[in-house]
């Protein structure tokens, strides 16, 4: 008698879905944006030359208002019918880091990780600097006050 492979007789267990959160049989699988947004965050902080998400005078105030997590500040997702994902990032540039390619590469990373992690398309990455800061180690970071600079001369 010959050994071989049984046929399974439910052909949609023979190979795995195109995408596990499309599988109405079983339930729906919703990702919270606050998720999505904390991927987004995780994702940049990883960019060499990104040295924060968020921080700018409208996240403080609507964080007060709004009650958000200080994880999602800084970042925006939302989502179209065809649940599209559309992300918007403000960032702090490390000093001295070129601020165009920090922000592409921003860019890749963050449709990369959310693409790979939710398994939803990222249509759009939108990358606002919203300053520059020395990062600690770096020459200069240390504090200084205004008494180093020269007086003027009478």
């Amino acid at each position: 008698m010959a050994v071989g492979i049984m046929p399974l007789t439910d052909s949609s267990e023979a190979t795995p879905p195109s995408r596990y959160d499309d599988q109405p049989a079983l339930g729906d699988i919703k990702i919270n944006h606050n998720v999505v947004a904390g991927i987004v965050r995780l994702a940049a902080l990883r960019v060499s030359g990104v040295a924060g998400v968020g921080g700018g005078i409208v996240d403080g105030i609507s964080e007060l208002f709004a009650k958000r997590e200080s994880d999602h500040r800084g970042v925006k997702v939302t989502e179209d019918a065809e649940d599209h994902y559309y992300i918007e990032i403000r960032l702090v540039v490390a000093y001295g880091a070129e601020i165009g390619k920090t922000a592409y590469e921003t860019q890749v990373a963050v449709r990369k990780q959310v693409s790979g992690m939710t398994g939803k398309d990222v249509r759009k990455v939108d990358v606002i600097i919203e300053g520059v800061r020395l990062m600690a180690g770096q020459p200069g970071a240390e504090d200084k006050s205004d008494d180093s600079w020269p007086e003027p001369s009478a």
